[in-house]
């Protein structure tokens, strides 16, 4: 059984997954590490500036390694993808718009790629699949003014 931990990217998804890990002990799984290694990055989406992504080919290798590791977290903005038989906790990283901006365009995102992620954000994508999926997400906001 899996912890998974969604939201925007740059929203601090990694950051409380290395948290969870050190209070629980639990490995963590990042899922772009997962797509390179496993070469799940597929064709390359130019107007969109990133790979498209095969996510039921993801789904699987995500769900063996649910099953075969106890004390898992799989970070990444597709995890909610998981189904929820497979998690044990589920969280949405968000962030408060400035500071996401900022983090953003501190990784090198074009003002494209940083409007896209902000409008992900405003309409609160991730945490909307996740409970259509059938998770019931803890919110946990990253911004540092309200940590």
């Amino acid at each position: 059984m899996a912890i998974i931990i969604t939201g925007t990217p740059g929203t601090g998804k990694s950051t409380l997954a290395a948290q969870l890990s050190e209070e629980t002990g639990a490995t963590v799984v990042n899922i772009t590490a997962i797509l390179k290694q496993r070469k799940l990055d597929g064709e390359w989406d130019a107007k969109r500036n990133c790979f498209l992504v095969d996510v039921d080919k993801l789904m699987l290798i995500l769900q063996d390694l649910a099953e075969s590791d106890p004390e898992i977290i799989i970070d990444g903005h597709l995890s909610h993808y998981l189904p929820p038989e497979y998690v044990t906790e589920s969280y949405v990283t968000k962030c408060d718009l400035p500071e996401l901006k900022q983090r953003l365009e501190a990784r090198g995102y074009d003002e494209e790629k940083v409007r896209e992620n902000l409008d992900c954000e405003i309409f609160d994508v991730c945490h909307t699949e996740a409970t259509e999926f059938g998770h019931d997400p803890e919110v946990v906001w990253t911004s540092n003014e309200k940590r």
